[in-house]
Parts: structure tokens; C-alpha cells; sequence
């Protein structure tokens, strides 16, 4: 992944944070739908209800500089304006309805967007939670 700190520095700041030591290894990807994201970070609940960050428990939006102009971005999952946390989600299409509403703060790079397809691809239940778990096995900084 690469995080876009030029154009928003604090929110990947927060990612990159989360992410060491372990943050989100063992964290499942709770939400998924095809077509549109595949969601995860809630290290506290792994349900999607969980929220925390380096900065306490929300922190504002930064700005909507970064659009999500295609698949394979990395964008901050709230409940609203300024209850930014530790989810993420990962787009897997162009999504322009969700601008000026989620900071894009990253994209997945290389053979990674693979992943993000497999996972896309998972057959789902109630409240989109994939049937299988898709665990993140490793986090951190290369």
C-alpha cells in the first residue's frame, strides 16, 4: 500500500500507527460488497462497531483532495462527518458519491489489488460479512 501522507498527512498517520506492532493483524474484513468495498479495522470489536485512533477516540476529516476515482483506494470508514477511527475500506470500483463525505488517504498497489478482487469475491451473509474469514495476516512498515 502506498499512504498518500503528502495530501493527508494525519490520517495516515493514524493508519500507519494502527498498524505497529500488530494493530491490525488478526483484524477481519467485516463488510464486504462486490462492485463497490471491502471493509475492515475494527481491531476492538471486528465488527464494525468498534472505534478508536491515535488521536483519541474520533478525529475530524481532513479534506477531500483525493477522489475515488477508481479500484484499489484506501479510504476512511465513519459514521458521519468527523468520526474518522481505525476502519478503513478499500474501493474496488469508482465511487464518486462517497466524495467529500470519506478521506482517501492511500491505494493498493501491484499484485495486491488481486487480493482485494479474492476477497471482493467472497460469498457474504447478513450485514455483508463474508462467510469465510479474510483475516489480515500481516501488518506494518516495509
Amino acid at each position: 500500500m502506498e499512504l498518500f501522507a503528502d495530501i493527508a498527512p494525519k490520517t495516515a498517520e493514524n493508519f500507519r500507527k494502527a498498524g505497529l506492532p500488530v494493530g491490525y493483524k488478526g483484524c477481519q474484513f467485516h463488510r464486504v460488497i462486490k462492485d463497490f468495498m471491502i471493509q475492515a479495522g475494527d481491531f476492538l470489536k471486528g465488527d464494525g462497531s468498534g472505534c478508536t485512533s491515535i488521536y483519541g477516540h474520533k478525529f475530524e476529516d481532513e479534506n477531500f483532495i483525493a477522489k475515488h476515482t477508481g479500484p484499489g483506494l484506501l479510504s476512511m470508514a465513519n459514521s458521519g462527518p468527523n468520526t474518522n477511527g481505525c476502519q478503513f475500506f478499500i474501493t474496488c470500483a469508482k465511487c464518486e458519491w462517497l466524495d467529500n463525505k470519506h478521506v482517501v488517504f492511500g491505494r493498493v498497489l501491484g499484485d495486491c489489488l488481486l487480493v482485494v478482487r479474492k476477497i471482493e469475491n467472497v460469498a457474504t451473509g447478513p450485514n455483508n460479512r463474508p462467510k469465510l474469514p479474510c483475516i489480515i495476516a500481516e501488518c506494518g512498515e516495509m
